[in-house]
């Protein structure tokens, strides 16, 4: 039951994949938040395994700004000679996506999965820089946010003043960290910073490194693909949906 919608955001319009099990009943939402590859096949698949189990998903395109997706080529990913050029087209988008247009269109894209749910609170699961965005959502929106699940995600901890760790006590979502064991951008120091601070909030969170898992694991088109971790991943978002907001 998937299909492109477009959601009404404070800038314009961005297209998303809205998948939904075939059964004509309601369910909850789940709010799927991309890798910096952006909304494409892979993503649909991914949000169609999760609304099999019972959810409603609604994946946006979060680079609307640039046009519909695919907004990004992977044309050349799987060849380290070439890898750096198609990085070289992520970077500039990722840095256009502020903390204040993270917030802006998060709500936007609640309101419509709470329409096309059934009305109650979401979970949200977002993946390497989409962990990030669901962070910044589910701090803004703690009423609306019931459970987030955050896989091989990097950038949590920063030295701006604005650090995503900062925030931990705003979030009021039960939390699970699915950290990839090499990953520069979140070192064990970095993780041990975000336990810290979750743990100084009361958070109810679990973290866990996955052993031998590259960051994007669970990404079937790109070269970081581990199936054993990509599984596990699925393992620990339903127990989280099934904890958090499944009916």
């Amino acid at each position: 039951m998937g299909k492109t919608i477009d959601v009404k955001t404070p800038e314009g319009s961005a297209d998303a994949y809205l998948t939904r099990p075939d059964d004509g009943r309601p369910h909850p939402g789940v709010l799927l938040l991309v890798d910096a590859f952006g909304l494409r096949p892979q993503i649909e698949q991914m949000a169609d395994r999760i609304a099999a189990g019972g959810y409603v998903v609604l994946a946006p395109n979060v680079f609307y700004r640039h046009g519909r997706a695919p907004v990004i080529s992977l044309d050349g990913l799987g060849d380290p000679e070439r890898r750096g050029e198609v990085i070289g087209r992520v970077m500039p988008l990722m840095k256009e996506l502020t903390t204040e247009k993270i917030v802006a269109d998060g709500s936007a894209y609640l309101a419509r999965l709470a329409d096309e749910a059934d009305g109650g609170a979401v979970a949200v699961t977002g993946y390497c820089m989409g962990g990030r965005l669901g962070w910044r959502i589910a701090a803004a929106y703690p009423d609306r946010v019931d459970g987030l699940g955050c896989f091989h995600t990097g950038g949590l901890v920063t030295d701006d003043e604005d650090s995503a760790h900062l925030s931990a006590g705003e979030i009021d979502a039960e939390i699970f960290l699915g950290f990839a064991d090499n990953d520069k951008s979140a070192t064990p120091e970095q993780i041990a910073t975000v336990e810290g601070a979750l743990n100084r909030a009361g958070a109810t969170f679990r973290a866990e490194v996955f052993a031998d898992a590259e960051h994007g694991y669970t990404m079937t088109d790109t070269p970081a693909y581990d199936e054993a971790s990509a599984e596990r991943h699925y393992d620990e978002l339903f127990g989280l949906l099934s904890r958090t907001v499944a009916s």
